[in-house]
């Protein structure tokens, strides 16, 4: 097993003076009369949160929230991409045989995602099953060691998050993935899992005959509009990454 190395964040007094000054010499731009978010952020929403985040918020004292995780760093090879130093939060369960799972953030996301659910995820119950969690920092994210390669893809992040999984001992283990983890989540059970085809006329004849035969529900045409809309006015960003990262 490689070097699990324990991790605490510090971020040196310098670094936030020089937020907090760069956010006191902001010039923030006018706007149309009525503008919306239909024309981006409104104005006022950008002074609050420019007034937050240099006169309210108190970083050290989430640092420290954040430092009662249990927290790691490790060194993963990456083929073809070398070796990132990977960092990660690792709780394991009160219960001996609990259930590995791989929790994998998304974009804009990062390794904290897991934080609050960690209590429940771990627990000894019988309403639920309990699980030895690992919330994997993906290379370029929060303190895990970015790739200075390009091509790194969601098959370099599944591998990741796999060769981490078998470093801790975890030879089977179950995924959770929000957003862009859904997507590395999923390549990683293509890559690594049990293989398994897509419902089809054989595999699944009932459900395949029955969306050929029947209509849509209400609900069913209600979710496919909604689809249609978020297609044409909520798919910029992808469209920005995907174009002009």
């Amino acid at each position: 097993m490689p070097v699990q190395d324990p991790f605490q964040i510090s971020v040196p007094d310098d670094a936030i003076a020089t937020l907090e000054q760069k956010l006191d010499l902001a010039r923030l731009p006018d706007e149309l009369d009525e503008a919306s978010w239909e024309y981006g952020v409104p104005l006022a929403d950008v002074k609050r949160l420019v007034a937050r985040w240099k006169d309210q918020y108190n970083w050290r004292k989430h640092e420290t929230d954040l430092n009662a995780l249990p927290m790691f760093t490790t060194e993963i090879e990456v083929d073809g991409f070398g070796t990132l130093n990977i960092h990660y939060v690792h709780q394991k369960s009160v219960v001996r045989d609990a259930i590995p799972l791989l929790f994998v953030h998304g974009w804009p996301g990062s390794f904290i995602e897991v934080r609050k659910i960690l209590p429940l995820l771990t627990e000894s119950s019988s309403d639920h099953p309990s699980f030895h969690v690992v919330g994997l920092g993906l290379p370029g994210y929060g303190f895990s060691e970015a790739p200075k390669k390009k091509g790194f893809s969601g098959r370099q992040y599944a591998e990741v998050g796999h060769k981490l999984m078998l470093a801790l001992g975890y030879d089977e283990y179950v995924t959770q993935g929000g957003d862009w983890g859904h997507l590395i989540t999923r390549t990683a059970a293509k890559l690594y899992g049990p293989k398994s085809s897509p419902p089809g006329l054989f595999s699944n004849p009932i459900q395949y005959i029955t969306h050929l035969l029947l209509p849509y529900t209400a609900e069913e045409r209600a979710r496919l509009e909604r689809r249609r809309w978020f297609t044409i006015k909520g798919h910029g960003y992808f469209e920005e990454h995907a174009t002009q990262p």
